[in-house]
């Protein structure tokens, strides 16, 4: 039996189905692990052999697939698309929780190879610090921009430093300036400075703490040429364990660096995917444009395929084709570092 569920901030929707697609039960509950024991005694109903499979939605579902993995259950994640192909094929009209429940159910039993449910590890550690960090550095940047504008006001032809407005040097010359000055912008003004160095100073301590965390979880990963500790951070936790992906092929699927074919008549050709991570993408875009800066293997691949006929952008979407393999390679190899006993992680190093 496989349980579909379409999962919800305040109710989960589950439908059963058997090896042929055919449904067999429905039922909507809420979203506390009293809830959650409550489905698992309904569920025994139907068969001890059963298979849990949750459109994969991890803010929604994370607390069910806690509970169901803490019981022993198998579960699997059902891509939001591949549900909603199955959906629009159905004979059914429309879109509702039983529907969308059953299409999750029916495109599990349809495609074998989905990625197994697991535990949260350090990695949703890493995704939290480096989102949070990316939401400071955006709120600084919206006080930046508004302290800006106060300084326009105040002096036309002042010109403060651009793109470094937040290194204290800056904001204690712009401090000095606005002393003795009078009114609401003054103010204004000064309260955005002490807010910029306040998220400055959170920034700064997320850094330390994310440069701790990676270089004890990944370490190949950082060694590689251009690969810092914040786009390892990025690779870390958009990836959410690379043991999930069952070749490199399927992890260059995900972060968009596999080439799509486009065959047309007796030409082979490839375009660039659209689809994929691209969070993941851009972390190794910027491996790709820092290597082929300074790294000597990089600089010589994309001068070969420049030779070879292939533009400025071609060459970069080769370059980053590989690093994939190259990222998925570390990944693994920290993987196994990490699996390790720790005596034997020590004298292998």
């Amino acid at each position: 039996m496989v349980l579909g569920i379409d999962a919800h901030k305040r109710s989960h929707t589950v439908v059963v189905v058997n090896d042929v697609g055919r449904k067999l039960g429905e039922r909507t509950l809420g979203t506390t692990t009293t809830d959650h024991l409550a489905l698992l005694t309904w569920a025994e109903t139907f068969g001890a052999e059963r298979l849990w499979a949750v459109e994969d939605c991890r803010h929604l579902s994370r607390r069910l697939e806690h509970d169901l993995l803490g019981a022993a259950e198998r579960i699997v994640r059902v891509p939001p698309k591949m549900m909603a192909q199955v959906r629009d094929s159905a004979r059914s009209y429309g879109k509702s929780d039983p529907i969308d429940a059953l299409a999750v159910a029916r495109a599990a039993l349809r495609e074998p190879d989905l990625p197994t449910a697991q535990l949260d590890g350090p990695a949703r550690e890493v995704r939290l610090l480096a989102g949070h960090r990316d939401d400071l550095v955006a709120e600084r940047t919206r006080i930046i921009n508004r302290l800006r504008w106060h300084l326009h006001e105040l002096d036309p032809g002042w010109e403060p430093a651009a793109r470094s407005l937040w290194r204290p040097k800056n904001l204690a010359a712009i401090t000095e300036r606005l002393a003795g000055l009078d009114g609401l912008v003054p103010r204004l003004a000064r309260t955005h400075v002490d807010r910029c160095r306040e998220l400055t100073s959170q920034i700064r301590d997320l850094d330390r703490e994310l440069e701790v965390l990676v270089t004890r979880l990944a370490p190949t990963l950082v060694a590689l040429c251009g690969c810092a500790t914040l786009t390892a951070a990025k690779i870390i936790g958009e990836t959410a364990g690379v043991d999930r992906f069952r070749s490199r092929h399927a992890f260059a699927r995900h972060n968009g660096t596999a080439p799509v074919p486009v065959w047309s008549s007796n030409r082979h050709r490839f375009r660039l995917s659209r689809t994929g991570n691209r969070q993941l993408n851009a972390a190794l875009h910027r491996i790709a444009i820092t290597q082929a800066h300074y790294h000597p293997q990089a600089r010589e691949l994309l001068q070969r395929r420049r030779a070879g006929g292939d533009t400025k952008t071609e060459s970069i979407r080769v370059l980053k084709r590989r690093l994939s393999d190259v990222v998925y390679r570390a990944l693994l190899a920290d993987l196994d570092r990490s699996s390790r006993p720790q005596h034997v992680a020590e004298s292998a190093a």
